[in-house]
């Protein structure tokens, strides 16, 4: 047997592999770092489940808001991150020591590339974005593994494009494209948290609310990308000359844009139109579904959805129908014969009116005597609502309904249209319509 070893040479390896784990792992130092990590998972298996538990019924009584998708991923998490900060203590104890901690160093690594794919896939939504994260992050942890991040960093930062006095890296690039995400995410998520906090405060308008929340989240947005392009070393002083051409393109081509933009704002400022108001445009007539940046959606009571320019709502005439409140007048025009009792008609009128349940009790409703016309006497009939956004002619369809079967039921009578025609002269008349003498002497020709 040890001269079959010996022929293939695997007493050799076996040799080396023995005198590997001899100088390598069966030493005091690598013997006190597994113990501390057996003792570290021994711990974490220990407080997982009571850890978890806990601080998921602590987030279960947070309110519905932006940080609560952090909180419950970062309580599912918990085990793992717990793990992690043992590991680290233990990392810091032995390095204090001057002893040498490759295998802790190794283990943290590890865990915290796995906390790392556990909170991305709670607090990512995207799968594909999800994924590209959890290898980016082992990659790099193989990498610092196998001693390798250094040298692979180094290669990143040689492979460099100069643009001007400007040095464009690979390296470069990678750490703007993270650094870039990361801020913007970042500005994201606190606009979100101060939208929320603005709509818990009752004292602002829902319209000041909006333009708080949108004006943070440009602002936000505008400081990510500017500190993004500052971490990289990107002077903004070069953007002046940028800037200046973006100012003669937008006075030439994006007239219109700003103009709604500005718009826009005005419109959130000066509170005229807010998100349910009834309005109507040029024959367009429904409720304010949203105020953007740009336009106003505005949907109809047959389901169709017009997107209006802002400019349009500030340079045209808008019919605002609840503009300073919600109350709106009906107008309904009758028109009864002359053989027909007026009064009756108004009280029945009256009466169809108090019949309508959307019709309000107060203000009262009013019923006038308005014109005597050629064949009808013209009643108006005035009623109020305070629901316009419910539609207006489905209920002055519904009064004129009540209407006619009031006056059908008490014998007021809707006349059509007549004309009285009165002949003056009628021998002449027919006289014209009798035929001519010629005409007949020559049919019987």
């Amino acid at each position: 047997m040890d001269s079959w070893l010996t022929a293939i040479g695997g007493q050799q390896y076996a040799d080396r592999a023995m005198a590997w784990a001899r100088d390598t792992i069966l030493v005091p130092d690598t013997l006190l770092q597994l113990t501390c990590i057996l003792l570290v998972g021994l711990v974490t298996l220990t407080a997982a489940r009571p850890l978890r538990g806990t601080l998921l019924r602590q987030t279960g009584r947070l309110p519905p808001g932006p940080l609560l998708p952090v909180a419950a991923a970062l309580a599912r998490s918990s085990p793992s991150i717990l793990l992690l900060l043992l590991l680290w203590f233990g990392w810091l104890a032995f390095t204090a020591t001057h002893s040498a901690a490759t295998l802790l160093r190794t283990a943290e690594s590890l865990v915290l590339v796995w906390v790392l794919i556990r909170l991305s896939s709670h607090l990512v939504r995207n799968e594909a974005l999800a994924r590209v994260i959890a290898v980016a992050a082992w990659v790099i942890a193989a990498l610092n593994i196998a001693g390798l991040l250094g040298p692979v960093v180094g290669v990143m930062d040689a492979m460099a494009v100069p643009l001007g006095n400007y040095r464009l890296s690979l390296l470069l690039l990678v750490k703007g494209v993270a650094t870039t995400a990361l801020l913007i995410w970042l500005a994201n998520t606190a606009a979100r948290m101060i939208e929320h906090w603005l709509d818990r405060i009752p004292a602002i308008t829902p319209v000041m609310r909006v333009l708080a929340g949108k004006l943070t989240r440009v602002v936000l947005l505008v400081l990510a990308v500017v500190l993004a392009l500052g971490s990289i070393g990107i002077d903004l002083t070069a953007f002046a000359v940028f800037s200046g051409a973006v100012g003669v393109g937008v006075g030439f081509g994006l007239q219109k844009v700003v103009s709604n933009l500005i718009s826009g704002v005005i419109l959130l400022l000066d509170r005229s139109i807010k998100p349910g108001d009834v309005i109507e445009v040029e024959g367009t007539y429904g409720f304010v579904n949203a105020l953007n940046a740009r336009y106003v959606a505005v949907r109809t009571r047959d389901g169709k959805e017009f997107l209006i320019p802002n400019e349009d709502l500030i340079t045209q005439r808008v019919t605002n129908w609840s503009y300073s409140n919600d109350l709106i007048r009906l107008h309904v025009k009758v028109g009864i014969s002359y053989q027909s009792d007026p009064h009756t008609a108004i009280r029945l009128a009256l009466e169809a009116a108090r019949e309508v349940p959307r019709v309000l009790a107060e203000p009262e409703s009013t019923c006038l005597l308005v014109e005597f016309g050629g064949s009808t006497i013209d009643l108006e009939l005035r009623c109020w609502i305070n629901d316009p956004v419910n539609g207006m002619g489905n209920i002055r369809s519904e009064l004129m309904l009540r209407i006619w079967d009031l006056y059908q039921a008490n014998g007021i009578e809707l006349p059509n249209p007549q004309r009285d025609i009165t002949l003056r002269n009628p021998e002449a008349l027919a006289a014209a319509l009798q035929p001519h003498p010629t005409a007949v002497t020559r049919q019987r020709a």
